[in-house]
């Protein structure tokens, strides 16, 4: 796909991009990261996931690639920074 700048995070494993991406006639701004879940923000090690996913990429560039599905309007995808699948590093939450 493209490179995409991070602007929001929104819980450990979602978080939003500008400008908005494009896929199968959908667009949005919100992304999905595939290959690991995180905890959910008011469960334990959700605000610690979120912290984490902060530091990697808030207001950093992101590569979004082999998009998968559309799920409650966020973009399920590969997302890569500095060429390296975002999933490796959450290993905790593989």
């Amino acid at each position: 796909m493209a490179t995409f700048n991070v602007t929001e995070i929104i819980d450990g494993d979602t978080f939003n991009v500008s400008p908005q991406w494009k896929w199968n006639g959908e667009i949005g701004n919100r992304i999905r990261p595939a290959g690991y879940d995180a905890p959910e923000i008011n469960a334990y090690g959700g605000q610690a996931a979120k912290n984490k996913l902060a530091r990697l990429l808030h207001g950093r560039q992101v590569e979004l690639v082999t998009a998968h599905k559309i799920d409650r309007g966020r973009l399920v995808c590969e997302v890569f920074l500095n060429n390296k699948n975002l999933a490796d590093y959450f290993p905790e939450c593989q």
